[in-house]
């Protein structure tokens, strides 16, 4: 398929609700604020913020300048939005630390809360990056985190449990896998508490949010993760996020690898 520009892609993005009036409700978002703001460390992804972040408002701010959420406090329930603008700036950070990765013959994790809809992502993108000559983290085997496992398909590491792939927030599955590689990676790709606690453990980490999970650009505004890039982190049809897939491996130079269709 053609690569978008960044006008076609913006305007996918709005069609699909990847972006723009998206499906979370305010409230929703509001909520998982006000729960970061009060130390519930569920809705902290692995990030240690200590006392920096018990201000729900502040939340709401960094939530309104880096995801473009609606940045009136007294609009407390009906539609919110991911501003399409702010989705593309963040591919194009994010396609600029892959297009280093490659230039570097990096090794690079790439792990995913979301398996559901994400999975082909970080795949894709594995793919390209291996073929641009960086060495893709094969995980080992065994790994156990919060009483399931944790697996790896088409290079990504994921959670299983009960023979199904679960969405989760946990950065247990991320703690599983640093504790046991002899040889850490020099960049993350992924998201939810995996790409959090990679960055806290000092990793570079990059990844991708949703309107209501402020973790990540709350690290992204802090230095502790490097890029997070605002979108529905679930939509309707996985096939949605393949012309975004698209434009970040073409604006990272990887356009050309196996990683392609």
């Amino acid at each position: 398929m053609p690569i978008p520009s960044r006008a076609a892609l913006v305007e996918h993005l709005l069609r699909t609700r990847i972006a723009g009036d998206v499906a979370t409700p305010r409230d929703n978002n509001l909520l998982h604020y006000r729960r970061l703001a009060n130390g519930d460390r569920h809705y902290w992804f692995g990030l240690e913020l200590g006392d920096r972040w018990t201000d729900e408002q502040d939340v709401l701010a960094v939530m309104a300048e880096r995801c473009g959420v609606i940045d009136d406090p007294a609009h407390r329930a009906g539609q919110d939005t991911i501003d399409p603008q702010l989705t593309a700036d963040g591919l194009e950070r994010m396609a600029a630390r892959l297009r280093k990765a490659a230039a570097g013959r990096e090794r690079v994790l790439f792990a995913t809360g979301h398996p559901g809809a994400l999975l082909d992502v970080h795949s894709r993108t594995a793919a390209a990056l291996r073929a641009a000559g960086c060495d893709i983290v094969r995980i080992p085997g065994g790994l156990v985190a919060d009483e399931g496992y944790v697996v790896q398909f088409a290079d990504v590491a994921v959670f299983e449990r009960g023979a199904s792939l679960w969405h989760t927030h946990s950065p247990e599955p991320m703690n599983a896998i640093l504790d046991r590689l002899e040889v850490p990676p020099g960049l993350v790709m992924a998201d939810h508490g995996m790409a959090g606690r990679a960055g806290q453990r000092g990793i570079d980490a990059i990844g991708f949010a949703d309107c209501n999970d402020p973790a990540l650009f709350i690290g992204e505004a802090e230095g502790t993760v490097q890029v997070a890039v605002p979108l529905d982190d679930h939509v309707l049809d996985p096939r949605f996020y393949e012309p975004m897939t698209d434009y970040l491996l073409d604006a990272a130079g990887l356009r050309g690898g196996v990683g392609s269709r």
